[in-house]
């Protein structure tokens, strides 16, 4: 369960060639050699040389218009082929739940002058995931959720896969595996580029839950999701290899009922074998897996277990599960745990019986950034001596010394995009009073590639932001970060409102040094010059880098741990003069909602006003990847669900709430809107609510929408929560 309404702000900065220029990318296309990177423009693609410091038009206009066509086509994507003579574009896309994954494609040769469309006989929009062969000849993709092969001279379209459907699903993935694995793209090429392997997903056994289109039709139109709740079994998955020539399929041969399991990592281990990652139901063992590409048989080499549960690589990683992180030409391979307590770094022999701890130490990593195996170099980041922020280390696989980056005096969020060759990267910053900048530096020096486009010469601090980090240690020994927004022209001497942002889940934390995280954003006016003040804490259970203990110890206590957490920290701020007791509001979104919502029941001595946007009522209607992993099987101990679930508590409302949903909401379902209310209702418990019809969880859909909700929120807020200061009696 993530925190969608979050927006994804893209990264903007200078870079200085002949003429300086502005790009917005999420992350740099880089060149193959790590020497340059490309980026869309106004006249194309264009390619950024680092060693020169040169532009030149990679990609013209004239190359993306196609024969019949007046105009170029809007490239959102592209991959370059290894030889850089083809280029594939994906263009014309469409959102398949959450991401524009579905989309038509495009081959572009160069030395031919020629573009030509992928899977011409396939509708608009239906092409997913396309991808060169390892020699460029040939491209797959997924179409109706079956795999095809294309031949890219001749065009001719060989079928691989014929049993697609909605609900039986190739080469791709249903909606509870994209939400809660990461898993999106479904296969891989050989490395000889003669077969493909893929995941394949039945979901004919996992029941629907039907949403209700009411406004585009005069007859409504009920829209199916298959999405296995809390308590239902895994949908089965299995993994084929497909021969592109005959269509051959052999399956792998995994020990362990598919409907007890998951099967989140897969790649190609070598021309004739795959490496695997098996979960077991309760995410609380993990195998990994050789299966031979040929016959199917399979053997276990490395397993790990957990009393809680077992993160994988999308939860570390940028929620991509793609790759393996092969060294010493595939001998060996890196692995992350947090067997000792902490996530850190493992190097796994390829047999599974030989590791060794690379990262040493009482801190977790974040994410491995790169691997150079060049100079048998990992860079990941970490935050060892403070959990809100972030920095980049190097360290040794062998010697195993971590080396600090990212530059020490330069305090707050640091990210990097790292160069194939691990010769440069794309370095940005931010904090709590600095925007978010950006450079391209070289490594391991972290130096500018030009002196004049350096974070340090655009630095601007803005000394008006005043934004206090602090921890809280509430009465039950507990110590929590937070950070406090003040208002305008703050006065100790007076009183102020106080408004809580919450999350509290293990999908988030929400006190992170960087900037612009404090600004409420569904506030339509100016919060800190209305005179409030803005509170956020992170609870034990949120992901914070601070040990294993801290981020599991909400296991099977959802709604319990957290919110006692947040609650206590809230309890032990109050004791501040200038902190109005009577007016504390507290607002989130999704996991966030949940939490207001049980903040405003659990503790309404506390919290006098919530607006609960998008939230978990019920903590047996949600996905059973999320859940499970975090609360156990509902069938072994379901007074932990009951204790969870904000229903059990709505009784106790004393306050003012205001709670909103979307009635398309197709990750937590409106469902929960309505059990929420028939409970409030039972006990004669009065409240604000509003439904936006047929907007899902993000409420961003049609004309007006975020702007309604924003003045819903504000209206709300001021006249339950009063701003301004108020004198102390």
């Amino acid at each position: 369960m993530h925190p969608r309404y979050l927006l994804l702000l893209a990264i903007s900065f200078y870079i200085q060639t002949s003429t300086a220029q502005i790009f917005h990318q999420d992350k740099l296309h880089w060149a193959k050699d790590g020497k340059s990177y490309f980026i869309t423009a106004a006249d194309g693609v264009d390619q950024i040389d680092l060693i020169q410091l040169a532009k030149t038009n990679f990609i013209s206009l004239q190359q993306l218009t196609p024969k019949d066509s007046a105009s170029p086509l809007t490239v959102e994507s592209f991959q370059v082929s290894d030889d850089n003579n083809k280029i594939l574009i994906f263009t014309n896309t469409a959102k398949v739940w959450r991401y524009h994954t579905r989309g038509d494609y495009w081959i572009l040769d160069i030395k031919q002058k020629k573009i030509t469309q992928v899977g011409k006989d396939k509708p608009a929009q239906s092409l997913m995931f396309a991808k060169f062969s390892p020699d460029a000849k040939k491209i797959a993709y997924v179409s109706g959720h079956n795999l095809f092969s294309e031949d890219i001279t001749s065009g001719k379209i060989t079928q691989l896969t014929f049993d697609g459907t909605r609900k039986f699903i190739n080469g791709t993935f249903d909606w509870v595996y994209e939400e809660e694995l990461g898993c999106r793209d479904g296969f891989r090429w050989s490395p000889d580029g003669t077969r493909i392997a893929f995941w394949q997903v039945d979901g004919t056994k996992t029941r629907d839950y039907y949403m209700l289109n009411t406004t585009d039709s005069v007859y409504s139109q009920v829209i199916p999701v298959e999405y296995p709740k809390v308590g239902e079994p895994p949908s089965p998955v299995r993994i084929g290899v497909v021969n592109i020539n005959s269509a051959n399929i052999q399956w792998m041969k995994i020990e362990g009922d598919p409907q007890q399991h998951y099967l989140p990592r897969m790649e190609w281990a070598g021309d004739d074998s795959l490496v695997v990652q098996q979960l077991n139901r309760k995410q609380q063992e993990s195998k990994l897996i050789y299966c031979n590409a040929t016959t199917g048989n399979s053997t276990a080499f490395y397993t790990e277990q957990d009393s809680a549960w077992i993160d994988i690589k999308s939860r570390w990683n940028d929620d991509d599960p793609t790759g393996w992180e092969w060294i010493n030409d595939q001998k060996a391979f890196i692995w992350v745990s947090e067997k000792d307590g902490w996530r850190h770094l493992y190097k796994v022999s390829r047999d599974g019986e030989t590791e060794t701890l690379i990262t040493k130490g009482k801190y977790d990593i974040e994410s491995i950034k790169c691997i150079d195996q060049a100079s048998n170099t990992i860079y990941f980041t970490a935050s060892p001596d403070n959990a809100t922020q972030l920095y980049l280390y190097e360290i040794n696989v062998d010697s195993g010394k971590a080396e600090l980056v990212s530059p020490a005096a330069m305090k707050g969020m640091h990210d990097y995009d790292i160069s194939p060759t691990a010769k440069f990267a794309l370095h940005t910053f931010s904090n709590h009073n600095t925007k978010e900048v950006g450079e391209l530096i070289s490594l391991p020096d972290n130096d500018p590639v030009n002196a004049k486009n350096s974070i340090a010469a655009k630095i601007k601090v803005d000394k008006t932001i005043n934004i206090e980090y602090t921890q809280i240690t509430t009465e039950d020994g507990i110590t929590v970060d937070a950070w406090i927004n003040k208002p305008t022209n703050f006065d100790s001497t007076k009183k102020y409102p106080v408004v809580f942002y919450v999350y509290g889940e293990p999908a988030a934390s929400v006190v992170n040094d960087s900037y612009g995280d404090q600004d409420n954003f569904l506030y339509s006016r100016n919060m800190q010059k209305d005179g409030y003040i803005q509170v956020a804490v992170d609870n034990r259970g949120t992901p914070s880098l601070k040990g294993a203990a801290w981020r599991k110890s909400i296991y099977r206590k959802i709604g319990i741990v957290n919110i006692r957490d947040m609650a206590m920290a809230a309890k032990k701020l109050l004791e501040r003069p200038y902190f109005d007791k009577d007016r504390v509001a507290v607002w989130g979104w999704s996991g966030g909602g949940s939490s207001t919502l049980q903040l405003l029941f659990q503790y309404p001595d506390i919290f006098k006003t919530g607006i609960a946007i998008s939230a978990i009522t019920n903590e047996l209607y949600y996905d059973n990847i999320y859940t499970e992993r975090y609360m156990g099987l509902p069938q072994e101990n379901m007074q932990d669900f009951i204790n969870a679930s904000p229903v059990t508590y709505a009784k106790n409302l004393q306050g003012n709430l205001l709670y909103v949903h979307g009635t398309g909401d197709d990750n937590v379902h409106y469902d929960n809107a309505e059990a929420l209310l028939n409970e409030l209702i039972k006990y004669d418990k009065q409240f604000q609510f509003m439904p936006y019809p047929n907007r899902t969880h993000s409420i961003s859909e049609g004309e007006g929408t975020r702007d309604h909700l924003s003045m819903l929120y504000t209206n709300f807020l001021r006249k339950n929560c009063p701003p301004g200061a108020r004198s102390i009696k």
